[in-house]
C-alpha cells in the first residue's frame, strides 16, 4: 500500500477534451497536491496551453507539483490542431473529435506516456474507452472521475439498464426528460463510445464524482447499488477566489457601488449559446426586472457580431445605469463570492451549479441542452434554484424571465431558496476538508505496489 506521508503518490490523468471537463480535473489535483500527491495533466496542446498560466500564476504555483503533458491527436485534415477541444468547435465536428481520441494513435501515445511516467495510479473521465485496458495492460490501477451529477447518471443508468422497473426518483422524472435524454444519447458521446458504462464496470471499486451527499445523497446510493462500487463524492471543486489581482477590477468596482444582493449574473458558460430569439427575451426580461445585472454573452466561433447588433435596438442605453453587457468573459468566481451579488441567470451546466451553491447564490436556470434540464430540476427539487418556464412550444418569454429574477432575488416567497442557498453553502464550507480526507483514503486503499 502506498504511504502518502512517506513519498509523493504518482497519478496521471485524462479528462475529457472540454472545458467543462479538464478545470474539475484540475481543481482535483490540487487538492490532492496538498495530501503529497504529484499529478501529471494529459490532454491535447490547444488545452495545455490553456490551463499552464494557471499553474504558474497561482498564488500556491502548482507548476512543481502539477504537470500538463501533450497529448497528440491523429492528424485529420477538417480537425486543425485548434479544434482539439469542443471550446469554439463547429458542432458538426463533434464526432470527429470523439473519433479522434479514440483512435489507437491517440491510444499509442497515451500508453507512452504513461510507461514515462509510471504511475501509481490513472484517474480519467469516460472518453474515451479505451483507458482501462491500457491501465490493466500495464497492471495500474483505474479510477473514473464523474465531472457531472448523480442525478443524470442515475436517470441513465436507469434508461440503459433497468428499462421495465419504475425509476424510484419521479420528482426528477417525465416524458419531457425522457425523450431529452434519448436525443441526448443519440446525438451525443454515448453514439462515439458504444455502451457509455462500460469503462465503469472495468475500473476500481470505487468511483469519484464531482458533487456531495447533502445534494445528491440518494442518487449517488442508486448510482452505487447499480454499478456495484462505492461512489465517493469529492465535493463541488469551485476554484477559490483570488482577490489580490487585478483581473476584471472594473466589473467588481462597479459591483462595489450596488447594494447587498441586489444584481443578478448572467452567463451560459464558455460552450453554450442561447439562441438569437431566446438572446431577445432574456434581454427584455432582464429590462422588465428593473434588477441589476451583469451579462455575460459570447458568440460562438464564425457567427460573432457587434454588442449593439445582438441586443434589442438602444437597448445598451436603456439599461446603462443599472446594467452591464461584456463580451466573452468576466470575473465569475470574484462575481459570485460578492455580497452585491443576488442570483445567478445561467444554462444550469454542472460546474456553474456548483459554483452558484458554494457560493450561496440562487440559480435562475435557463437550460438548454446537455445535461442542463437534469441540472435545473435538481436545483428545483433541492431549494437551491428555480427554472424559468417556457411555453408549450419551448420558446423562452420575457415576462417569465423578468418574474423569475423578482421573485427569486427580491420577493417574499423566494425566501425559502435564497434561505437554503445560504444553509447549503455553510454547510459544504464546514464539511469540506473533513470530507475530502475521506477521498484521500478511499483512493489510496485501491493503490498496491
Amino acid at each position: 500500500m502506498v504511504d502518502a506521508k512517506h513519498r509523493s503518490v504518482r497519478v496521471v490523468m485524462l479528462p475529457w477534451l472540454a472545458h467543462g471537463h479538464i478545470f474539475p480535473f484540475l481543481e482535483l489535483a490540487k487538492k490532492l497536491t496538498h495530501r503529497n500527491f504529484h499529478i501529471y495533466i494529459c490532454s491535447t496542446p490547444v488545452l495545455v496551453n490553456s490551463i499552464k498560466p494557471k499553474l504558474s500564476h497561482h498564488p500556491n504555483n502548482y507548476s512543481n507539483s502539477i504537470e500538463a503533458v501533450e497529448l497528440h491527436l491523429p492528424s485529420i485534415p477538417e480537425l486543425p490542431p485548434h479544434y482539439h477541444s469542443t471550446k469554439g468547435l463547429p458542432p458538426h465536428l463533434l464526432p470527429t473529435l470523439m473519433k479522434a481520441f479514440n483512435m489507437s494513435d491517440t491510444r499509442a501515445n497515451f500508453s507512452e506516456i504513461v510507461e514515462s511516467v509510471k504511475p501509481d495510479l490513472i484517474i480519467h473521465d469516460f472518453l474515451p474507452s479505451w483507458v482501462t485496458e491500457v491501465a490493466s495492460s500495464l497492471n495500474i490501477p483505474s479510477i473514473v472521475f464523474f465531472t457531472t451529477g448523480a442525478t443524470l447518471l442515475s436517470f441513465g443508468m436507469h434508461v440503459s439498464k433497468k428499462k421495465d422497473e419504475e425509476f424510484p426518483f419521479p420528482e426528477i422524472y417525465n416524458d419531457s426528460l425522457k425523450k431529452r435524454y434519448m436525443k441526448f444519447v443519440e446525438n451525443s458521446y454515448a453514439r462515439n463510445n458504444g455502451n457509455g458504462f462500460q469503462c465503469y464496470e472495468r475500473s476500481c471499486d470505487i468511483v469519484l464524482i464531482k458533487s456531495f451527499r447533502e445534494l445528491e445523497g440518494k442518487y449517488m446510493d442508486y448510482l452505487s447499488a447499480s454499478f456495484g462500487k462505492k461512489i465517493v463524492p469529492v465535493g463541488p471543486l469551485v476554484q477559490e477566489p483570488v482577490h489580490d489581482d487585478n483581473e476584471g477590477m472594473d466589473i467588481i468596482n462597479w459591483l462595489n457601488t450596488k447594494e447587498k444582493s441586489s444584481t443578478v449574473y448572467v452567463s451560459f458558460g464558455s460552450e453554450c449559446y442561447p439562441s438569437k430569439k431566446d438572446m431577445e427575451e432574456i434581454a427584455h426580461g432582464l429590462e422588465l426586472s428593473n434588477m441589476n445585472f451583469i451579462w455575460v454573452v459570447r458568440f460562438p466561433e464564425g457567427d460573432k457580431m457587434k454588442l449593439d447588433e445582438a441586443l434589442p435596438d438602444g437597448y445598451l442605453g436603456r439599461i446603462r445605469d443599472r446594467g452591464i453587457v461584456v463580451e466573452n468573459w468576466a470575473p465569475q468566481i470574484k462575481i459570485l463570492d460578492h455580497s452585491s451579488t443576488g442570483g445567478f441567470v445561467s444554462h444550469c451546466g454542472w460546474g456553474s451549479l456548483m459554483e452558484s451553491i458554494r457560493f450561496g447564490v440562487p440559480i435562475i436556470a435557463i437550460p438548454m441542452q446537455f445535461d442542463q434540464p437534469w441540472n435545473a430540476r435538481l436545483a428545483e427539487v433541492s431549494g437551491v434554484g428555480v427554472e424559468v418556464k417556457r411555453d408549450n412550444s419551448g420558446k423562452l418569454c420575457r415576462e417569465n424571465v423578468a418574474k423569475a429574477i423578482k421573485e427569486l432575488v427580491v420577493e417574499e416567497n423566494g425566501e425559502d431558496i435564497r434561505r437554503k442557498s445560504k444553509e447549503t453553502k455553510d454547510n459544504i464550507t464546514r464539511k469540506v476538508e473533513e470530507e475530502f480526507n475521506e477521498v484521500v483514503k478511499e483512493m489510496l486503499q485501491v493503490i498496491e505496489l
